[in-house]
């Protein structure tokens, strides 16, 4: 028994240290943590000025698109989807990034570009601050940032940690906005889980317009990983009471993001029948909503998101999670994704033509 001796206690040094480890992680987070209270608004800084006239055009063009902070174009997979980077080499991000400033720059036609995970200084992302960068591309647009990601330090995976992340999404436009607010939507997963996730929200801007209404327009990024999905639900219907309230006061209604559920009426596995994959089921809610006449444009031929378990190939599972919604005074003209091969991003751009009523 003596000879096991040195090794049991080098085990128990080791086993402590361990513990020890993710006891400080937790406390840490725990005393660290952002937490925005639910169903709450806060006031966001409106940077830069438009230069288009104060006069809103009836006819309105818009982008929404989840960049996926510069780090999950074709090369990469992600270890929270079962694959194993935490973060691409800088050379490959910095390529992406190039690719995802240069589109935003060549469709110059879009008046509203909404945009998803956007870092302001992560390690994922090379702390750089994607949003003051695009910001300084887009000539003429003012901008806002909405915050749903501030985690000082994500301690997964153990042997290759995330590190610190500070993002959001952000909202660029032609039109200068009355005010720009951060929404917190209810919900959250279970302590201590919720340390490390995202603190989902939407980005509201308001434009008054010449008729005395106001268009409402909202960047989301509602909830993944959620299995029951009762967090999803429950972002729903905050939403759903958000804008009922708004068409009812008259006013213009747009919302479009990342919703990471599909929407309604269409099978998730459409581009890869038979999959298996059912990380994007329809949403357990009802999609109808109280007013008539709202609608939930999309394009129903291409994929706006691929799995990254691994890098891009011919069996990659790909879906479409990304698309608007509108309110009955809102005439949707046309709806495109960009089909780009996921060339930057673990998503594509959707490009949408609407006309105000």
């Amino acid at each position: 028994m003596k000879k096991f001796k040195p090794f049991l206690k080098v085990a128990a040094w080791i086993i402590g240290g361990i513990v020890l480890y993710l006891v400080g992680v937790i406390l840490y987070g725990t005393i660290t943590e952002y937490k925005p209270e639910p169903e709450t608004s806060e006031v966001v800084e409106i940077k830069g000025k438009a230069t288009a006239s104060e006069k809103m055009d009836s006819v309105l063009n818009l982008m929404t698109w989840n960049i996926g902070y510069g780090g999950l174009g074709k090369e990469m997979d992600f270890f929270y989807d079962g694959g194993k980077a935490v973060r691409a080499p800088r050379e490959i991000w910095d390529k992406d990034f190039k690719g995802i400033c240069e589109l935003m720059t060549a469709n110059d036609s879009i008046d509203f570009f909404l945009i998803q995970e956007i870092d302001r200084d992560s390690r994922r992302s090379y702390e750089v601050d994607m949003y003051r960068e695009v910001n300084h591309i887009l000539k003429g647009y003012s901008a806002s940032f909405g915050l749903n990601y501030d985690v000082n330090f994500v301690p997964v995976p153990y042997t290759h940690p995330m590190g610190k992340v500070y993002g959001g999404v952000a909202t660029y436009s032609k039109y200068q906005p009355a005010e720009a607010l951060r929404y917190q939507y209810p919900g959250h997963f279970p302590w201590p889980t919720r340390i490390f996730f995202l603190d989902r929200c939407f980005l509201e801007q308001r434009y008054p317009l010449a008729n005395g209404k106001e268009l409402v327009l909202l960047n989301t990024h509602n909830s993944a990983y959620d299995e029951s999905g009762e967090i999803k639900d429950g972002e729903m219907q905050y939403l759903r009471k958000f804008v009922d309230a708004e068409y009812a006061k008259g006013n213009y209604v747009i919302v479009g993001g990342d919703w990471n559920q599909c929407p309604p009426n269409f099978k998730n596995d459409k581009f890869k029948p038979k999959s298996g994959y059912d990380g994007f089921m329809p949403p357990s809610m009802s999609f109808d909503y109280a007013s008539e006449g709202w609608i939930w444009p999309y394009d129903p031929d291409a994929p706006t998101n691929r799995h990254l378990e691994t890098p891009l190939d011919d069996k990659t599972f790909r879906t479409l999670i990304d698309f608007f919604l509108i309110s009955p005074n809102v005439e949707l003209l046309k709806i495109k994704t960009i089909n780009n091969g996921f060339d930057f991003s673990d998503h594509q751009p959707v490009v949408m033509q609407v006309r105000l009523r």
